[in-house]
């Protein structure tokens, strides 16, 4: 597959060769699904709580007496039948209940999967060259229009550019990655991808390649 190149003013200036086999050679949709709810069910902060009858304000007192009042029996005020009194089968899942893990062969793949799906949708617009002498929003905005991103776009870029980062974070619509780490969920919530050549070609020879049984748990992960 080709993939034209452009610079900063959105020409083509040449083209980079993408081998489709090695992204998977055809896009599996299952794979990619079973990624990106992983991924999406392990940023749950897992932090909802209601409150238990032992969490709510009130007395413990017996409201009134076992007998004799003609009222049916009750206890204190924080039971779950009575307003204001606490949830009887409250929260208490944390954020660990929500984790869901999955191979490192597979992760891998579907990340590669993904990336194939926004090169053969066209979504995928190489950068010959992202850096910039100092940060800059305009510059930035004025390259995303003139590449004809007109929706969400994800922009991955490597730490140590610092200025594309800097001139990209406060952009509507923009979110800002590392290019060593890109993921299918990062990918699958913007249309558009944004990355210059060199960093495309790191993350596909990267780590990301590694998806036979060479994968070793102590390896870096992506």
């Amino acid at each position: 597959m080709e993939v034209p190149v452009l610079d900063k003013n959105g020409k083509e200036v040449g083209k980079i060769s993408v081998d489709e086999a090695a992204l998977g050679g055809e896009v599996n949709p299952a794979l990619i699904k079973q990624a990106f709810v992983r991924y999406h069910a392990n940023k749950r902060q897992g932090s909802a709580r209601t409150k238990g009858r032992s969490d709510v304000d009130g007395s413990t007192r017996k409201l009134f007496k076992q007998k004799g009042t003609g009222n049916a029996r009750v206890g204190n005020r924080r039971t779950g039948i009575r307003r204001g009194g606490g949830v009887i089968f409250a929260k208490r899942r944390k954020r660990e209940d929500f984790r869901q893990d999955m191979p490192i062969k597979m992760r891998r793949r579907a990340n590669r999967n993904a990336l194939l799906a926004k090169l053969i949708d066209n979504e995928v617009k190489v950068i010959d060259d992202l850096n910039f002498k100092v940060p800059s929003t305009s510059l930035f905005r004025k390259m995303l229009a003139s590449c004809a991103i007109n929706r969400t776009c994800l922009i991955a870029v490597d730490p140590k550019n610092m200025n594309a980062g800097l001139s990209a974070r406060n952009l509507d619509r923009v979110s800002v990655c590392d290019s060593t780490s890109m993921t299918c969920f990062e990918m699958l919530n913007h249309r558009f991808l944004v990355i210059s050549k060199g960093d495309l070609e790191a993350w596909i020879n990267g780590p990301s390649a590694k998806t036979d049984k060479s994968v070793k748990r102590g390896q870096e992960v992506a």
